[in-house]
């Protein structure tokens, strides 16, 4: 049995992508006016909201849990509207060995589609593929996209 795996998901959003975009990549501590009852703080720490290699701290709650993760923000492509970044410390690092996600906008026509991809290394063949983690991670863009269109 491998460890490493991948998890990759789309939805369809309606408010517009560039929208999106600029909360994952630049404005992450939107998160707590678009979700307050999941995200309860996101903190900069080095570099520059929206940067390249910026560090970035969660506090959030899954499944009743709190839980800290600490990111680097590894790529951002205005181009291609994608944002990677690359756990570095936090509980998701008790049971990987490494975590990275990707968030993608992918605009046809009218719509536009969010492709989120997870790469990860688990510690050991006993923990679970992170799908609540993934599902969580989707149903925050969902939340986000709610947000921006009521907005």
């Amino acid at each position: 049995m491998s460890l490493v795996g991948k998890l990759s998901a789309e939805i369809l959003i309606v408010a517009p992508h560039h929208e999106h975009h600029g909360v994952w990549s630049g404005r992450p501590h939107h998160f707590l006016n678009v979700s307050p009852e999941k995200i309860k703080k996101v903190h900069l720490h080095e570099g520059d909201w929206g940067s390249v290699g910026s560090v970035i701290e969660w506090h959030y709650v899954i499944d009743g849990k709190d839980q800290v993760v600490k990111h680097v923000v590894e790529s951002i492509d205005e181009e291609n509207k994608a944002v990677t970044f690359k756990v570095i410390e936090g509980d998701v690092l008790k049971e990987y060995k490494s975590f990275k996600g990707t968030v993608q906008y992918i605009p046809k026509g009218e719509a536009t589609w969010v492709h989120w991809t997870f790469e990860y290394e688990k510690v050991n063949k006993d923990i679970p593929h992170p799908f609540k983690l993934f599902e969580y991670t989707i149903h925050l863009s969902e939340e986000l996209d709610d947000h921006l269109v009521q907005a």
